[in-house]
């Protein structure tokens, strides 16, 4: 599955399939939380979060690609990203885009 965030699939005609979407909500156990905590104290990145959002972004676009292989895409262009965070410790990751077949 090729997977775009430009509108086109350079020099390829394309016809539109639709949107598609994955999305997962993830959070960190209580130790690592607690740990994360303790790191605003002293400042610097907080891996824990990082690799939480890293992982939840990974989820998401499989879910994405999951979802327009399912409609018999070739490819998904225009690809982006949301989060919110949904309570302390948990956030929503999306991913979105429109499903290509290639001409």
């Amino acid at each position: 599955m090729l997977l775009l965030n430009i509108d086109h699939v350079p020099g390829r005609d394309m016809e539109a399939i639709g949107l598609v979407k994955g999305t997962v909500v993830q959070s960190k156990n209580f130790g690592k939380d607690f740990m994360a905590g303790m790191k605003t104290l002293v400042g610097g990145e907080i891996t824990s979060y990082t690799d939480m959002l890293v992982e939840a972004r990974q989820i998401a676009t499989k879910r994405m690609v999951d979802e327009a292989n399912a409609l018999g895409a070739d490819a998904i262009v225009n690809i982006r990203f949301g989060s919110s965070a949904v309570m302390q410790g948990a956030a929503e990751v999306i991913a979105y885009g429109t499903a290509v077949k290639l001409k």
